[in-house]
């Protein structure tokens, strides 16, 4: 069976082409590839038949032409190649016409770009695997966002360079919310836990998903201290911890810490510049797709070192996940003729299908 990748048209029409979404379409298409690569030019033959299907007039809809689509999606790879460096597991060559995945299995730095990848281009979020036999099923994507949380928490230790503990529920070591908040604290010595009149009686981790700390050798408080949220769904702007670090202080501690919490952010999405500065300023420092696969394969200093990244065991097991999932695209579909396709993955436009009745194509039959 040939997997369907899906390149909504009105993406890459009119006067707001979405580059970012078209560098995830062609970074897909080179990740399941039989020959872990894409044509560049593939992009501009999506856009040309999705604007067909869906106008009459393609002069007028397609606003910017096939080539500055193209240009725009490989001026965005470029650029998530060069923030990235080995973290980054694509590359383009022949001048810039075929994207090529280098995907190195033990990299858990990669693994967390295309864990990334993948979550951002959910069915929730977005269309591209939305028709596809490679979308992942319930159990994984909820495996994929544990996965990710792990993943978080590796990179908010090494943006802080120090300890970091994954609070988001459910927990790792399955401990409840005050005993686990109790058995951090104890050792940043900042304050002491105690739930106060009118706290939440059962919370599961009142919206705090990880904290990070860099201690100094005194002892005494006034360190970084980082507490994250971590966001995988399209509403991520309606999750900031800023404004809401004072509530949890006063409600799990008496006396509370006198450290600033820094509040944070951690998603897996491509973020757009125009926008990120009004981001920062509601959400806090953000780590997003360009930052965390770096800082995840920083923490391995960290843990060598000694420091405490709670769930950094996992990661082996997720970027394992990722080398099976990668492997779901990998036979070569055959065609009428018996000649297997240049990718293994089709890239035709079109609407998707409804994940409850997927259609095939006639050689999958």
């Amino acid at each position: 069976m040939t997997p369907r990748l899906f390149l909504p048209p009105d993406a890459v029409t009119g006067r707001h082409v979405d580059f970012d979404l078209a560098a995830d379409f062609l970074e897909l298409a080179a990740f399941f590839s039989d020959e872990a690569r894409a044509l560049t030019s593939d992009l501009a033959n999506e856009a040309s038949i999705g604007a067909a299907e869906d106008h009459a007039d393609l002069d007028e809809e397609m606003g910017r032409g096939e080539e500055e689509i193209v240009s725009g999606a490989v001026e965005r790879i470029e650029e998530r190649r060069r923030v990235l460096g080995g973290a980054y597991p694509f590359q383009l060559d022949g001048g810039g016409d075929v994207l090529t995945c280098d995907f190195a299995e033990g990299s858990l730095g990669q693994a967390a770009y295309v864990l990334s990848l993948v979550l951002s281009n959910l069915q929730a979020v977005s269309p591209v695997l939305g028709g596809s036999d490679l979308h992942p099923d319930d159990g994984d994507v909820r495996k994929l966002r544990e996965y990710f949380q792990y993943f978080a928490t590796a990179a908010l230790a090494a943006e802080i360079q120090g300890d970091a503990w994954s609070f988001g529920f459910p927990r790792p070591d399955g401990s409840p919310f005050l005993e686990k908040l109790a058995q951090i604290w104890r050792g940043l010595r900042d304050g002491s836990v105690d739930r106060q009149r009118g706290a939440p009686r059962r919370p599961k981790d009142d919206r705090v998903d990880v904290f990070a700390a860099r201690r100094h050798p005194d002892g005494l408080p006034g360190f970084l201290l980082a507490a994250a949220q971590v966001a995988t769904g399209k509403d991520m702007r309606e999750k900031s911890l800023k404004g809401r670090l004072g509530a949890f202080r006063s409600r799990w501690f008496a006396p509370q810490p006198v450290t600033e919490f820094i509040a944070c952010m951690v998603v897996p999405f491509a973020v757009r510049r125009d926008q990120f500065i009004d981001d920062v300023r509601t959400l806090g420092n953000v780590l997003h797709r360009l930052r965390v696969p770096r800082r995840v394969a920083e923490a391995a200093r960290l843990v060598e070192a000694g420091a405490t990244v709670e769930g950094y065991d996992r990661l082996a097991e997720a970027a394992q996940w990722v080398a099976d999932y990668r492997r779901r695209g990998r036979p070569a579909a055959r065609d009428d003729t018996g000649t297997a396709p240049f990718s293994g993955v089709s890239v035709r436009g079109g609407r998707p299908a409804p994940r409850s009745r997927r259609r095939r194509s006639p050689s999958c039959r």
